[in-house]
């Protein structure tokens, strides 16, 4: 506005609203401030977490990032945030002292601003992470070798079929990976649980592709949810004999490639 001035310092030559520089008016009104109670619900088994009602990050640090702490941060109508350099200086494990310098820009200024505040962790074991202590599964994936295959004995038939397990798992997606919840061994061969039937479907159908097997699904009624059945899924891949002269050297399961459950590496013994 012509013939503008801030009425704190007097200048005319930068921007005026409402009477006061931007300069003045940072001095007397915070640019960034925090969250009220600002605080990060984390699982402390797989450092999940808990997003309003839903549980998202699994396989992340306890160590509070940015992910964690952007969210904390309200900045004022007219600020946009460029980008914030954090320092932890906490000496209390579940009481995080932080501080951040802000770079930001403000009514065509480019200025830093400082915040400290202190995050309280909460520590609280996700759904996943509780239905995997108690075995809660709904779907159920059973590696089988072919009815009319080679004769072997249980365990040489285990080693195999964990093998091409392996084999097969090696680009499967993250989302299906973090579905399986534990695995048994059978005289007969592999069983996986997980807990998410629409996963168990696609793996398994992605299972059938990369092993040549072939794939039955049955589905089982095991109770009642707000007044309808629920069932559990049984998949059956039966996984086709390895070619001649394939997997001699291996005499078991491979230590080198267990089978991931959620970031854990599992075995039954």
């Amino acid at each position: 506005m012509a013939g503008a001035f801030c009425v704190v310092c007097g200048r005319t030559d930068v921007p005026i609203e409402e009477g006061v520089c931007a300069d003045c008016y940072a001095k007397s009104h915070p640019l960034v401030t925090v969250r009220e109670h600002a605080s990060v619900v984390l699982c402390p088994t797989c450092g999940a977490r808990k997003l309003g009602r839903h549980w998202e990050g699994r396989g992340r640090t306890s160590l509070l990032g940015a992910e964690d702490l952007m969210p904390l941060l309200e900045p004022h109508p007219e600020v946009a945030i460029r980008r914030v350099e954090w320092t932890d200086e906490s000496v209390h494990p579940l009481l995080r002292t932080i501080e951040g310098v802000v770079a930001l820009r403000f009514r065509g200024t480019e200025r830093h601003e400082l915040v400290r505040f202190t995050v309280k962790v909460v520590h609280q074991t996700c759904t996943d992470c509780s239905r995997r202590t108690g075995h809660y599964y709904t779907a159920l994936i059973q590696l089988r070798a072919e009815e009319d295959g080679k004769r072997e004995k249980a365990v040489e038939r285990r080693a195999r079929l964990l093998r091409r397990w392996d084999e097969g798992m090696r680009d499967a997606r993250s989302e299906w990976r973090q579905s399986i919840s534990w695995y048994e061994e059978r005289p007969e061969g592999l069983d996986f649980y997980l807990t998410d039937t629409t996963a168990a479907k696609s793996l398994a159908r992605w299972l059938k592709t990369r092993l040549a097997a072939t794939l039955k699904e049955s589905a089982t009624l095991y109770g009642r949810k707000d007044g309808h059945d629920v069932y559990r899924v049984t998949f059956c891949l039966r996984v086709p004999d390895d070619p001649p002269g394939a997997g001699r050297a291996v005499a078991g399961p491979d230590p080198a490639s267990p089978v991931e459950v959620r970031g854990r590496v599992e075995r039954q013994p």
